[in-house]
């Protein structure tokens, strides 16, 4: 049986849901579970995705992160990604929150995992062992507005360019990936 990993927090007249993530060792052994915001604050490393999506022309789509968002907002990134929730596969939770960011599914191929730390101005880490999903789709998205700003097309060698003139424009663990982890990317 999956766990539901929100919470109903209240306080006052006001009601809001925390998500939890799973904290892992380097191993990607679960050894316990945490408040988000939390882990973020401690800088504990826990389980995480990152999903790329690509087009029969071989273009990944790209989502530019929601101007809300705690961290990055505005910055462009790959096509989603997010935490996996106790007892969800990789894929599920991949399959998951594509639908919920991007407004699709598609089927998704595990490629790697790699752990990465990056601290943001406002205080807070992020610490994850994020796994690399990859799948494909031929069609325009159906944004979630609360969670993306815009989308796009690009080809990997255009992505490739423009990290390296306008890094300041892309998150942290995408700069990361694209720098280590091209291969397990890179569809041609």
């Amino acid at each position: 049986m999956k766990t539901l990993l929100k919470v109903a927090i209240f306080k006052g007249n006001f009601v809001y849901m925390e998500d939890y993530v799973i904290l892992v060792d380097k191993d990607d052994d679960m050894i316990g579970l945490m408040p988000k915001m939390m882990a973020h604050e401690k800088a504990l490393l826990h389980r995480a995705f990152s999903v790329f999506i690509f087009n029969e022309r071989n273009e990944l789509m790209l989502q530019q992160r929601a101007l809300t968002k705690y961290h990055s907002p505005g910055l462009w990134t790959n096509t989603c990604c997010s935490h996996q929730r106790e007892g969800e596969s990789n894929i599920e939770a991949g399959k998951r929150r594509l639908m919920e960011e991007m407004g699709f599914t598609t089927e998704l191929t595990e490629t790697t995992s790699f752990i990465y730390k990056a601290p943001f101005d406002n205080g807070l880490t992020e610490h994850e062992l994020d796994h690399i999903l990859v799948g494909y789709f031929n069609d325009e998205p159906h944004i979630n507005t609360d969670e993306v700003a815009d989308w796009k097309w690009m080809k990997l060698e255009d992505v490739k360019n423009d990290i390296r003139d306008s890094p300041e424009q892309y998150t942290a663990w995408f700069k990361i990936i694209f720098e280590k982890f091209y291969d397990h990317i890179n569809q041609e």
